[in-house]
């Protein structure tokens, strides 16, 4: 059983900055692009940032430059450093990854249950 789970939300001022972790655990196999979602009351979910498994990163427009992802491949986690904090990043912060499970021939996404991020003006 693969789950993965997000730490490091909470409550920040505007200009201030969180470091966001997600953890991959279980029966895997081997963890191919891991990214970040998020999604605001009333909003679709959208994309934050992606980083494959060689460490090339996307971004969406609204965070270049204030945000920058990384990962572990040993340990099987992904951080998102978010610093100049806006108002208007405040959202549910979702992790997700491509895992193949043990015992499986193919990957597929996973995702976690979310951390909450509140910025303040």
């Amino acid at each position: 059983q693969v789950q993965l789970v997000e730490s490091g939300g909470g409550l920040v001022q505007a200009g201030g900055s969180l470091r966001l972790s997600c953890v991959a655990s279980g029966s895997i196999f081997s963890i191919g692009a891991m990214g970040w979602y998020r999604q605001a009351p009333g909003k679709q979910r959208e994309l934050v940032a992606t980083i494959t498994s060689g460490g090339s990163t996307n971004y969406a427009d609204s965070v270049k430059g204030r945000f920058t992802i990384s990962r572990d491949n040993a340990k099987n986690t992904a951080s998102l450093q978010m610093n100049s904090l806006k108002p208007e990043d405040t959202a549910a912060y979702l992790c997700s990854a491509k895992i193949t499970p043990f015992r499986y021939a193919y990957d597929r996404d996973y995702w976690g249950k979310g951390t909450l991020v509140t910025v303040s003006s």
